[in-house]
């Protein structure tokens, strides 16, 4: 059996150039496994699901060795138990001349070795660059600060609300310190969460 995973860090990145590569080989859409998750471990569900799947015999295909996962022992760990363990097979299409599981086992014991020095360079690679962009982050981030740039979302302030909601607000405010509106009602005829909405409040009392 042929099964495909695909591996994106966060929700809002697509996966279809993955999927496709995969389906491009005549994967089964049953037999093909995406997680929207950091690689920083392997509590994935759907990685576990194919991870339980895998039989003695089977064939797994994985676009790049970091797709499967950053963490440095962990791929080793994991690409053994699949490869050795279970007994089925791993390509990287990435690098499928170096990373085709079949070969180094065809090689018997000197193709055990050539995979386990291959699987630790590569490995390592992959660990030292997540490092590396965690690295260019952080300092990116610092460098904004420095700068005076606000990050993250936009705070929502007095200031902030359009015309409408200003109007909306001011004139709902007295009925809702009267009590014939409840705080509810209020944020929710305004669209506002919670905490904003009592920020706002604040601000409006201290200003008024």
């Amino acid at each position: 059996m042929e099964l495909g995973y695909a591996r994106v860090s966060a929700k809002d990145q697509n996966e279809e150039r993955q999927v496709k590569k995969l389906m491009e080989l005549g994967i089964q859409d049953r037999f093909l496994f995406v997680d929207k998750q950091s690689g920083k471990d392997f509590n994935r569900p759907r990685y576990q699901a194919m991870r339980d799947m895998i039989r003695e015999g089977d064939l797994i295909y994985i676009d790049a060795l970091d797709r499967l996962g950053r963490d440095y022992d962990g791929i080793i760990s994991e690409w053994k138990y699949i490869t050795r363990e279970v007994g089925a097979d791993i390509i990287v299409l990435e690098n499928e001349t170096l990373f085709d599981s079949r070969k180094f086992k065809a090689m018997g014991d000197i193709g055990k070795l050539l995979e386990d020095q291959f699987l630790s360079m590569l490995s390592y690679v992959a660990e030292q660059e997540r490092k590396k962009n965690k690295q260019r982050q952080a300092e990116g981030i610092a460098i904004a600060k420095e700068n005076g740039k606000h990050l993250g979302r936009p705070k929502v302030t007095l200031d902030a609300l359009t015309k409408e909601q200003r109007k909306q607000f001011e004139a709902l405010y007295p009925k809702w310190k009267s009590e014939e509106i409840t705080a509810v009602h209020f944020m929710n005829e305004l669209e506002l969460k919670k905490t904003t909405f009592y920020k706002i409040v604040k601000e409006y009392e201290q200003t008024a």
